[in-house]
């Protein structure tokens, strides 16, 4: 630091050697100590701290034992002259983070047009603007903005509190959050395997589950199947509720139509709990298919092959009718192209003979 201006037309050289290099530049310094407007300097002025320094050309000149930018600072308080380095964050370059000014060795943070959003901190560095937002509101609207950072409301989490932590938007139609299939964040489900939708309640390709399930069920609820032997093992994780028809089982997509030994259907429907018990609500009734009626069938069968009968028997009458006909026109054809007749053939000779008696005289 320079504390003294040299003494006048004395000069100052620098020799710069750079390294890898022969040559050297040499830099001579001649010192202009005052400037013109020194003459109209005002001796304890006080625009410098009540006059506390001189104001030279627009700035002050301290007394002795006086620091700042308008000597407002007492020298003895400080163990360093440069009283910036206490404005400095991390021994930076930025004094008071570049949002405040330096008041003896202290930031004073700026203030804003807006008289709500403020810098803080020691070196100016926190704000209580400049946080993440959700849908063009600050820390979502959910939270406060502290030093950059939101801190969000109970309910709500986030880097802008953009998250809700209250499940409720994630209840599936049982009461289970995502339906048991998925977890719920920010409000909305991410559901697991092969369910989708809000609540994680459909599933196209549920019918796997459904066959997997069946055996299970039939063996609980019905005491048959291919688990009968083995189902109070295999099956344990399995609670049945049963209800009468299948119009009473609950109104959920995940809906089950299984066909058992019998060839009967059954019906049933199943839920998830968080502790991997299986829930299901069977119907006790099942559906089978009537036999078929006998009489019926025999009647139609028989009616069937009459039918066929007639209608073969009309089909030939038919055909022998068209034939005769044909056969009849082309005799006529053939009568009508005959080339002699019976009174102009030659060689024709009745079978009449007639004899004439001499002796009768034509009177009786």
């Amino acid at each position: 630091m320079v504390t003294e201006c040299p003494s006048e037309g004395k000069s100052e050289t620098i020799r710069i050697n750079p390294l890898g290099f022969n040559e050297s530049v040499e830099i001579v310094l001649n010192f202009i100590c005052e400037c013109e407007c020194h003459k109209d300097r005002i001796l304890n002025s006080q625009n410098c701290s009540n006059g506390n320094g001189t104001l030279e050309c627009g700035i002050c000149r301290c007394n002795e034992g006086r620091l700042g930018r308008l000597c407002e600072c007492s020298q003895a308080e400080f163990l360093t002259d440069d009283l910036d380095a206490n404005c400095r964050m991390n021994n930076g370059t930025d004094i008071c983070s570049n949002n405040g000014e330096c008041v003896c060795g202290t930031c004073e943070c700026e203030k804003r047009d807006n008289p709500v959003e403020r810098y803080s901190g020691k070196f100016c560095e926190c704000d209580n603007f400049n946080c993440d937002r959700s849908n063009d509101k600050l820390c979502g609207g959910h939270g406060r903005c502290e030093c950059r950072k939101c801190i969000c409301d109970a309910n709500y989490t986030g880097n802008a509190c953009e998250c809700p932590l209250d499940t409720t938007t994630c209840l599936a139609s049982n009461n289970l959050v995502c339906n048991g299939h998925g977890t719920c964040e920010c409000g909305v489900c991410k559901c697991k395997d092969q369910f989708e939708g809000p609540t994680c309640e459909i599933c196209p390709t549920c019918s796997r589950i459904c066959t997997q399930y069946k055996d299970c069920v039939e063996c609980q609820q019905f005491g048959t199947g291919s688990k009968k032997q083995t189902c109070g093992e295999e099956c344990k994780s399995f609670s049945l509720k049963p209800v009468n028809t299948k119009e009473e089982l609950p109104k959920q997509p995940n809906h089950c139509k299984e066909r058992d030994i019998d060839d009967c259907w059954f019906f049933f429907t199943y839920t998830t709990k968080n502790d991997d018990k299986i829930e299901v609500h069977v119907a006790e009734k099942k559906e089978c298919p009537s036999g078929p009626d006998i009489i019926p069938i025999v009647a139609g069968v028989v009616a069937g092959i009459v039918l066929i009968g007639l209608a073969l028997l009309l089909i030939w009458k038919l055909l022998m009718v068209i034939h005769d006909r044909r056969e009849f026109a082309k005799f006529e054809k053939e009568k009508m192209n005959a080339r002699w007749d019976t009174g102009d053939n030659p060689i024709y000779k009745s079978a009449v003979t007639t004899v004439m008696n001499p002796k009768y005289e034509g009177k009786s």
